[in-house]
Order: C-alpha cells, then sequence, then structure tokens
C-alpha cells in the first residue's frame, strides 16, 4: 500500500508494551500496511520492535479475537482477508447508532458545536485527494465528535469495537474513490443538525454509512484477492 512510516506505529518507552503492541498491529492491519492474505511472523515483528516474543504472541491473540489475524500453529499467523460479511455486520450496527447519536445532537446544539463541526468540514475539503489517510483520520474526528456531543461516548467505543472490518474498506475506498462525496455528506449532517432538524439528521447519517453498499462490490471486484469468499 505503500503508506509512509508513522509516528503513532513507534512503541514509546515508558508505556506498556502490550496494549501498544496490540493497537499498532490493529491499525496496520486495518490500513493495509500488513496486506491482507499475507502472512506475519512473530518472531519477525518481535524483532521489528526489539521484544521477546510473549507480547507479540499475546496481540495476535487479541487480533485472532477481532477477526483480523488466523494463528495456524507451526504455519505462521495469517493477515484475514476482509469478509463482507463482517462489513455489513458492522455497518448495521453502526447505522442504528450513528443515527440515534445525531438525532440527539440536533436536539441540543449550541454554537460551539457548529463552529467545531464547520471548521472540521472545512479542514476536510481542503485536504489533498491523495492525503487518505489523513482523510480517515478526519473522519474519524468528525463522528467521534458527535457521539461526545450526544454523551455517548461509551456508544462511541461499541462502535470502534466492531467496525474494523468496514474501516478495511473505508480506507480502499478512500484510496479509490473521491472524498468530495464523502465531505458532501458530511456538510448534509451538519447542516441539518444546525437545523435542528433531528430527523434530517438522522438520514443523512444513514444515507452516509450506506454509501458502503455500493463502494463495498466495486472495490471487491477490483481487489478480490483483498476479499473471503463466499462459501
Amino acid at each position: 500500500m505503500n503508506l509512509q512510516p508513522r509516528a503513532e506505529w513507534i512503541l514509546e518507552h515508558g508505556m506498556p508494551i502490550g496494549p501498544q503492541l496490540y493497537r499498532i498491529l490493529r491499525e496496520r492491519i486495518i490500513s493495509a500496511d500488513l496486506a491482507p492474505g499475507s502472512l506475519i511472523s512473530e518472531s519477525e515483528i518481535a524483532r521489528s520492535y526489539a521484544l521477546s516474543r510473549q507480547p507479540v504472541r499475546e496481540a495476535f491473540i487479541k487480533l485472532a479475537e477481532d477477526g483480523l489475524v488466523e494463528i495456524r500453529p507451526q504455519r505462521g499467523t495469517l493477515v484475514r482477508k476482509i469478509s463482507p460479511a463482517a462489513v455489513m455486520d458492522a455497518r448495521f450496527v453502526r447505522e442504528a447508532i450513528e443515527a440515534d447519536i445525531v438525532k440527539l445532537v440536533a436536539e441540543r446544539v449550541d454554537d460551539v458545536l457548529m463552529a467545531d463541526l464547520h471548521d472540521q468540514l472545512m479542514r476536510q475539503e481542503k485536504l489533498p485527494d491523495n492525503e487518505a489517510h489523513q482523510f480517515i483520520e478526519l473522519d474519524e474526528r468528525f463522528h467521534r465528535t458527535l457521539a461526545d456531543a450526544a454523551g455517548k461516548s461509551y456508544a462511541w467505543k461499541v462502535i470502534e469495537e466492531v467496525k474494523a472490518q468496514m474501516d478495511r474498506v473505508r480506507y480502499l475506498s478512500a484510496l479509490h474513490f473521491p472524498k468530495r462525496e464523502l465531505v458532501l455528506q458530511h456538510r448534509e449532517i451538519v447542516t441539518a443538525i444546525g437545523a435542528r432538524d433531528a430527523e434530517g439528521a438522522a438520514r443523512a447519517m444513514r444515507a452516509h454509512l450506506r454509501k458502503i453498499l455500493t463502494d463495498l462490490p466495486a472495490i471487491a471486484s477490483t481487489r478480490p484477492d483483498l476479499f473471503e469468499t463466499a462459501g
């Protein structure tokens, strides 16, 4: 995927190693830096981060629980290909939660929040089309801001737990499709919130999150090697 090394993928001394390593490997898989279908070695990961194999083994176990890797004894660990079924399940959960979140936000919106949302939209619009990773980060901030504004930070944690496979497709979508449509959808959500139109905000959020229904088949047909096949 030709990603540039990211500072947040470097272990910080003095901080617990296990959680850091799990987060880093998870992000590398989601962003396709560790490609779907590729083998990753416990010993090579340990060597690259100057660690013993124990924290790597523990991180692999957690990643397997997330459905991101498959541990094959004596054969290595495989980065699982993207599961279309898991993507659709995550979208279903996310849509249900976030549609209600924006309803709440529209009912309690204030000028400070609106200024923040408009500032975020401006940053998204100014970002060059080839800055896919940065756009994903801005998109993440946008959705989390709404969850926090609704007082639903726990609901956002639930979303984060279920959306890993969806995020893998979102990253591929950002690489292969123009981002203008996503920014326009964000603006429609913000406009409805500013008008205190709770139902309109929910409709706009549902339409935004359903974009993956059309993106997924298009991406899967372009890169079938990255996706699990039915059967």
